[in-house]
């Protein structure tokens, strides 16, 4: 399927590694130019090569996306280069573990920053050129919202606040025909996930443990799984799709835990 996307330029926060790193690769592979956001210049710089050494076209800016004001060069540094944008992938976070019982308020406060607030900024810096293009927004949520997960309040809370965000924009933006929705992960495999299993006493155990619980297949989502769907989102295939909270994860949050 031509998803219609080539030349489009779509920013990819988090974009170098993992889930944002499938979602630029998948992204240049349908003839856009996604333009990677990561406070590390190393790993942007060695995707955008991987991405021209498959004949695709990517760029990228290093931005520490909790600082407000590099959330505004970011975007500035893509217009610069660019001189529009199409689109806008939210992905950038990481599952912190500042839970309730040890945690505190300065830990929660900069992990809201890390996971959160940083979706409202890109979207807000680059809503004017959205709106000229009738652009659109992906934001990459997690179960952790709707399961819970055990000693990560603000991951979970922050992606309370992401599927929240994703729902209240579809309502404001309509009258500029933007579309907003989101994108949530279960159980993928990443440079990030791979680290907490192995961190673990039993890492092939516990996987095994995880995997046996993912209904469809008893395997782990793919980045690539993840991204296809972001790129359809981004698409005007999707075009009538506004505010869905849309899970890729094989029915890991809705199917009944019964199934064998």
């Amino acid at each position: 399927m031509d998803l219609n996307l080539k030349n489009k330029i779509i920013i990819v926060t988090g974009g170098a590694k993992g889930i944002g790193a499938g979602i630029a690769s998948v992204l240049a592979r349908e003839s856009a130019i996604p333009f990677i956001v990561g406070r590390n210049e190393t790993d942007n710089i060695s995707l955008v090569k991987q991405i021209e050494s498959r004949n695709g076209k990517a760029y990228s800016v290093t931005a520490e996306l909790t600082q407000p004001s590099e959330c505004r060069k970011a975007i500035d540094a893509v217009l610069k280069q660019c001189g529009r944008i199409d689109g806008l992938v939210n992905n950038a976070g990481v599952n912190d573990g500042v839970g309730l019982e040890n945690g505190n308020y300065d830990a929660f406060i900069a992990s809201l920053h890390k996971n959160l607030v940083h979706y409202y900024l890109m979207a807000q810096f680059a809503l004017p050129e959205l709106i000229k293009n009738k652009g659109a927004i992906v934001n990459i949520g997690s179960k952790t919202a709707e399961t819970g997960q055990g000693n990560t309040s603000a991951y979970a809370a922050a992606n309370g606040g992401r599927n929240a965000l994703t729902r209240e924009w579809a309502v404001e933006l309509l009258k500029y025909s933007i579309r907003v929705n989101a994108v949530i992960v279960a159980e993928s495999w990443t440079p990030l996930y791979e680290k907490w299993i192995n961190s673990l006493p039993d890492p092939k155990g516990k996987l095994e443990s995880i995997t046996s619980k993912i209904p469809l297949g008893k395997r782990m989502t793919s980045t690539e799984e993840i991204a296809d769907m972001v790129a359809f989102l981004l698409s005007e295939k999707s075009s009538h799709t506004t505010g869905q909270l849309i899970h890729v994860d094989g029915g890991y949050v809705h199917l009944d835990r019964a199934i064998s």
